[in-house]
């Protein structure tokens, strides 16, 4: 064991125990470092993770992800403490609409139905009539009435794809995730290029034209599914690069390839296992939602999940 492992197994040693003096439960995102995976009790998609959370029994939630992430906890689970490491862990994407900014546009289409990206803060989605997810954004759009025009925020970029997928015009915001957005069409083809006999996986948030070069479509864990139940020993990734770390354990002897090295989100590496072990030490930083946004929000999050 080298210097740097020692230290990671003394951090998870005490992480391990101040968790059990706190009643705690460990969440971590699939973009999260891997020694952060690693000490996590589940691992997975934001909205699964929250789910966890809620049905969960701990009383404190310590949550390895992004501030809109802790959001939704603290919506599902209001009496229990969610705590968020790293406190400037933001997402560029949710940052790019703002409630009042929603208020706005809903003005200039009163009748449309909102759909929401669960990729928001908490008064965006207190805002939105229904929210989605990456893997459920398809279904969740289907089931809007056809007379009624659909407003998807803030991801232009899932918008379109969802609207290709469910045969329905879709008023899409300008926002993006600027890691998925970064990955360009000649990248993909250089990768696929280098691993002509690859399968291509690329995240709804990818670009159209990247897209249109991909040989499926999945969220993250829709990809690690896919990886482990496939017949295929070869795929290139395209979404963020934590990924990696998850699919290698969940689907061991395959070959694995990021579809650029530049998929790497800050935000999402920027929780350590000392800020995990801080943040369970001085229960810190506690993420709440007011009443009266909680409540709104939280509609439209039963909302989908009553549709699916």
């Amino acid at each position: 064991m080298n210097k740097k492992e020692s230290e990671y197994f003394t951090l998870q040693k005490e992480i391990q125990e101040l968790k059990k003096k706190r009643n705690a439960l460990i969440l971590a995102h699939l973009y999260q470092r891997p020694e952060v995976q690693d000490i996590a009790d589940f691992t997975g998609d934001s909205l699964e993770l929250s789910k966890q959370a809620a049905e969960t029994e701990a009383d404190v939630i310590v949550f390895c992800g992004v501030h809109f992430m802790a959001e939704t906890a603290a919506i599902l689970s209001p009496k229990k403490t969610v705590l968020l490491p790293e406190v400037d862990a933001g997402c560029p994407m949710a940052d790019m609409v703002t409630a009042e900014q929603l208020r706005a546009k809903k003005k200039e289409y009163p009748d449309a139905v909102v759909v929401c990206y669960v990729n928001s803060s908490a008064e965006v989605k207190a805002e939105s009539d229904i929210c989605c997810t990456s893997a459920n954004a398809v279904e969740i759009v289907r089931q809007v009435p056809a007379d009624k025009r659909i407003l998807f925020v803030p991801d232009k970029n899932l918008g379109h794809y969802v609207g290709l997928q469910a045969g329905r015009e879709i008023i899409c915001w300008e926002g993006y995730c600027n890691i998925h957005d970064r990955l360009s069409a000649g990248q993909l083809q250089k990768a696929k290029q280098a691993h002509p006999q690859a399968l291509v996986l690329v995240h709804p948030e990818c670009r159209p034209e990247v897209i249109a070069l991909a040989d499926r479509v999945f969220s993250t864990s829709g990809m690690i599914r896919f990886a482990k139940e496939s017949d295929h020993n070869e795929f290139i990734l395209g979404t963020e690069s934590g990924i990696l770390h998850k699919i290698q354990k969940s689907a061991p002897g395959k070959k694995y390839y990021m579809a650029s090295d530049e998929m790497i989100c800050p935000n999402m590496k920027a929780t350590s296992l000392e800020k995990v072990k801080l943040s369970l030490e001085k229960l810190q930083t506690c993420i709440t939602v007011p009443d009266e946004i909680r409540d709104k929000a939280l509609n439209a999050v039963e909302r989908m999940i009553v549709v699916i």
